[in-house]
């Protein structure tokens, strides 16, 4: 099992990052509220990380706080969520706001994050109910979805607006949402992890 990772950054593409360790290219999938930490390319960075293995992929994810890999292993544990939707959700709250909307039984809140309905939430919220106790000091606490994959030389080049939006579909948002989520925040000096940020904010 990989469990961290560090390493040069050398291409990212929401939701998705390529980091040289030693020589050794690493593609992973990283929840949007970690992809924030990323520095720029080309500097170092650290990630805690969780492999998950298919019979036709393996697929590693990337976490900048320990926490959220904790909250990650702990949804996929979840019956009816596996890694995909596990993304979306860390990529929509924070740990602290997902606990909070746990506790607070704020189903309201859940079922807006794509591929979370009525029958998730309330399953979330009965298995997790009760578990984020200490959430910040202690390590609190593996089915798999198909992620669709981004071709990072292909979009390198994109507007902010359209990485933003391509990165909204590989989380699950359907293409037309995901370009009305960018177009309502939408501003000149946005750059693409800004617009998926406020595109995030917004829908919540």
């Amino acid at each position: 099992m990989i469990g961290h990772l560090t390493g040069i950054l050398m291409e990212k593409q929401p939701p998705e990052i390529l980091l040289d360790v030693q020589g050794v290219g690493y593609e992973l999938l990283l929840p949007m509220t970690s992809f924030y930490h990323l520095p720029e390319v080309g500097k170092q960075t650290s990630l805690f990380t969780h492999l998950v293995v298919r019979e036709d992929a393996h697929l590693l994810f990337g976490f900048a706080q320990k926490t959220d890999r904790t909250l990650f292993r702990e949804l996929i544990k979840t019956n009816g969520v596996g890694p995909k939707l596990a993304l979306a959700i860390l990529s929509a709250m924070s740990v602290d706001e997902f606990a909070y909307a746990i506790e607070r039984e704020e189903l309201s809140k859940l079922v807006k994050i794509p591929g979370v309905g009525k029958k998730t939430a309330e399953r979330l919220l009965v298995e997790l109910k009760g578990k984020f106790k200490g959430v910040k000091n202690n390590d609190f606490f593996m089915q798999a979805d198909h992620l669709p994959s981004l071709s990072m030389e292909t979009i390198a080049t994109a507007e902010p607006s359209n990485e933003a939006v391509a990165a909204l579909i590989a989380l699950g948002y359907k293409p037309v949402d995901a370009e009305k989520m960018v177009k309502k925040v939408s501003k000149p000096a946005l750059s693409s992890e800004q617009l998926i940020r406020e595109a995030l904010k917004a829908a919540l």
